[in-house]
């Protein structure tokens, strides 16, 4: 039974893949996927910050550990669904200097009388150094292995004072499509190894040389414009 749930979510996500796929512009236009993937992060927090809808988003990423970006998170289903989306994080140290992108993978599977798909962009608020060393070198299941609290917050929702706000992470999504809402409950977050060695020309970078040691560093200026861009 688990070989097949590995590989409908092994099928499923590569469908997602072949869909956010699609919808890109040639390397040639637009840069190197990395690259790429960086100014769509700056481009959707900056986004989602000034909308007045999130009030919260805005409360938390001012006080975040890290922050995680997803700015192209495709669902698609037909009784099973497969979701996900690459991503970027980002850490503060205790100067307030935030650390240059390690890229992720956001994705997982749902079961159940399910049509459509979306496309939103996410972003995850890392509150406590519990919930950032969960998910920083190893994969890890939200709401299983990783052991930490992921709220999830919608529009219109502050989140400063307010009763029972004490968990690990904070989700916000902003959707387009047949689905409401996003639920990372099951979700799989990832380090993507690859594109860290091949973004940093370091074969053996790990996300905490990047994120926390910082002992590589990057030329990059999308990467420098996403550091300027965190509050």
């Amino acid at each position: 039974m688990r070989s097949i749930l590995t590989r409908l979510m092994t099928v499923c996500l590569l469908a997602v893949s072949l869909l956010g796929l699609s919808a890109c512009h040639s390397a040639d236009d637009l840069g190197t996927q990395h690259e790429r993937l960086i100014s769509e992060s700056m481009i959707s927090f900056q986004s989602m910050m000034r909308d007045g809808q999130y009030p919260g988003l805005v409360d938390l990423a001012t006080r975040a550990r890290a922050i995680l970006i997803v700015p192209n998170y495709l669902r698609a289903a037909f009784f099973v669904g497969g979701y996900g989306g690459n991503a970027v994080l980002v850490v503060r140290n205790q100067n307030n200097q935030w650390s240059n992108p390690a890229f992720y993978t956001l994705g997982g599977l749902s079961f159940g009388l399910q049509f459509g798909g979306n496309s939103s962009e996410i972003v995850i608020a890392i509150m406590t150094e519990k919930g950032l060393n969960a998910i920083m070198d190893r994969k890890v299941t939200l709401g299983g292995d990783a052991g930490v609290a992921v709220g999830e917050l919608g529009r219109g929702v502050r989140a400063a004072t307010g009763i029972g706000y004490k968990s690990d992470m904070y989700a916000f999504a902003r959707s387009e499509g047949l689905y409401v809402g996003v639920s990372l409950e099951g979700s799989v977050i990832a380090p993507r190894h690859t594109w860290n060695q091949a973004f940093y020309h370091q074969p053996k970078v790990a996300p905490r040389d990047i994120l926390v040691r910082r002992s590589v560093t990057t030329n990059s200026q999308a990467a420098a414009s996403l550091i300027a861009a965190m509050p």
